[in-house]
């Protein structure tokens, strides 16, 4: 499979008048319409069982070696920092920046924090180490699960919680998330921050991500994107598929897709109260400071010992940048609601 294809999507009959219905039967005519889409960034074929299988053992064994070296520098959140934009920041605001964006994503979404009406249930899909559910635990006094590809990170995840008091409210194990081991509607607040850029079928992991919200209950997607497609065009660039393919090759990423497919795909799902926003401005200074952090002392001898594939990825971490600037890569966040 070309790593900077579109998603693929899940054959779909006509639309259905019911969220369950759509739920059962796949996507609406959107799906349709994507995967007769002549674009060469689309994929209109599920990804081979030997494609995903490679493809998951490959996040794994990333986020396997790279996660104590992310860990010892750069602390509990393996995600985006939230800055004000063109903010001038120093190292030691950036910690603080990764705990202002839970605190953005949160308000945006219009999640409460009134005692009655708060999250009570939440999933974290693509954990990382556990930094979001330990965060929203303590927030809100609720019961978080997460799930991971990575076994390092699950039982890491596992440790610091029990460390810090949490292994009553808070537990992690190794998880798909397009086939998440929770049944369905157990959860309030439906957490995936920076996962679904991993995902091979986009549809497949909106379609987990509702089935396993509860009713009225909010889903939160916090992504990597690629631009929009203006009306006229059928595909991205042949510049930017070349750019997004050398990422795509060094952090294990799949199929890319817009902020604008995604809003589509929740609206097939008959999801409600669709919000979307580009924060690409507001996590501008991120990259650059990762880059510094690796520069240092600390963090050269410590990206030596982690293994080729860390290394693979801290080399491509100026094309994050490239395609920032450029405009190419979007960092949105897209909010819903499950119907009642």
């Amino acid at each position: 499979m070309s790593a900077c294809l579109r998603p693929s999507l899940l054959p779909a009959p006509p639309p259905a008048p019911t969220w369950r219905s759509s739920l059962l039967f796949g996507v609406s005519s959107f799906s349709r319409k994507l995967i007769t889409r002549a674009s060469s960034t689309t994929s209109t074929t599920t990804t081979s069982d030997a494609a995903a299988r490679e493809l998951k053992e490959g996040i794994a064994e990333f986020y396997d070696e790279s996660s104590s070296l992310w860990e010892d520098i750069w602390g509990d959140h393996m995600h985006h920092g939230f800055y004000e934009p063109d903010s001038s920041v120093s190292v030691s605001d950036h910690r603080a920046a990764q705990v202002r964006m839970i605190e953005e994503t949160l308000r945006f979404a219009g999640v409460s924090e009134d005692p009655r009406k708060r999250p009570k249930n939440v999933v974290d899909v693509g954990c990382g180490i556990g930094g979001s559910s330990r965060y929203l635990a303590k927030k809100f006094d609720a019961k978080c699960q997460g799930i991971t590809l990575s076994p390092v990170q699950a039982q890491r995840a596992n440790a610091l919680a029990a460390a810090r008091g949490l292994a009553d409210k808070v537990s992690f194990q190794v998880g798909d998330a397009l086939q998440q081991p929770f049944p369905d509607g157990q959860f309030d607040l439906v957490w995936s921050m920076e996962s679904g850029e991993h995902m091979p079928d986009k549809s497949k992991f909106v379609s987990e991500l509702a089935r396993v919200t509860a009713p009225a209950g909010t889903i939160i997607i916090v992504t990597w994107c690629h631009r929009d497609l203006a009306p006229s065009e059928e595909s991205l660039q042949p510049w930017e598929q070349e750019l997004l393919k050398k990422i795509c090759d060094a952090y294990y990423l799949p199929a890319w897709c817009s902020t604008a497919d995604y809003v589509k795909l929740l609206q097939s799902f008959s999801l409600e109260d669709i919000k979307a926003e580009d924060w690409s401005q507001n996590v501008a200074p991120f990259w650059p400071a990762v880059i510094r952090s690796a520069l240092t002392w600390k963090g050269f001898t410590s990206l030596l010992r982690t293994g080729l594939k860390t290394i693979k990825g801290a080399l491509a971490m100026p094309l994050m940048i490239e395609g920032y600037q450029k405009n190419l890569i979007k960092f949105a966040i897209i909010t819903c609601r499950k119907p009642r």
